[in-house]
C-alpha cells in the first residue's frame, strides 16, 4: 500500500482517514501482520532476552566487584534489594504501559528508577513479544476507534435533508 505522498508500505485508513501509529521495531507492520512481522517479533523476543542475560552477567560482575571491595554484607544486601525492587517496578511499569498510555510526567519522575531496573524492562519486552508486538493491543484499539469515528463522520446521509419534515 502507499499513501498519497507515494510512500510505500504505509497503510492508510478509509478515504484518507486515520493512519496507524508506528511501533518501535515494527513500524506499521502490526496492522496487517505483514512486512516481516513474525520475524520482527521473533527478533524482539530473542534480542530482549539476550540483552537481559548479558545485563545480568554485567550485574554479576558488579556485585563481585562490591564483594572484592569488602564493603560488607549490609551494603551488598542493600544493593541487591535496590536492584530487585527497581527491576520489579520497571517490569510492572513497562507491562502496564503496553495496555494504556503512560503519563509523561510520571514517566519522567520514574526515569532513574527505570534506568536502574532495566532488566525488568527487557523481560517485559521479551514476555510481551511472545504473544504480540509490545504495545500492539493498545495501538490497535486506538486505531480501530479512530477508524470507526472517521467512518461515522464521513458516511453520507440517505435522502435529501432539505425535504426533511420539520416538527412543530
Amino acid at each position: 500500500m502507499s499513501d498519497e505522498t507515494g510512500t510505500p508500505g504505509t497503510p492508510e485508513g478509509p478515504a484518507g482517514g486515520p493512519r496507524p501509529e508506528p511501533l518501535r521495531f515494527f513500524g506499521t507492520s502490526w496492522v496487517h501482520h505483514d512486512d516481516g512481522y513474525a520475524l520482527r517479533r521473533a527478533g524482539v523476543a530473542i534480542g530482549s532476552l539476550a540483552a537481559a542475560v548479558v545485563s545480568c552477567l554485567v550485574l554479576r560482575f558488579a556485585f563481585q566487584g562490591i564483594r572484592i571491595a569488602g564493603t560488607g554484607t549490609f551494603v551488598t544486601v542493600l544493593i541487591v534489594a535496590m536492584f530487585a525492587v527497581c527491576t520489579a517496578l520497571a517490569f510492572g511499569n513497562t507491562w502496564g504501559g503496553f495496555g494504556k498510555r503512560p503519563d509523561p510526567q510520571r514517566q519522567s519522575s520514574l526515569r532513574g528508577l527505570l534506568a536502574i531496573g532495566f532488566v525488568g524492562i527487557l523481560l517485559a519486552y521479551f514476555l510481551r513479544s511472545l504473544t504480540e508486538a509490545p504495545g500492539e493491543r493498545l495501538h490497535r484499539e486506538e486505531y480501530e476507534t479512530a477508524r470507526a469515528e472517521h467512518a461515522a463522520r464521513t458516511t453520507r446521509r440517505s435522502g435529501n435533508p432539505a425535504k426533511k419534515k420539520r416538527r412543530r
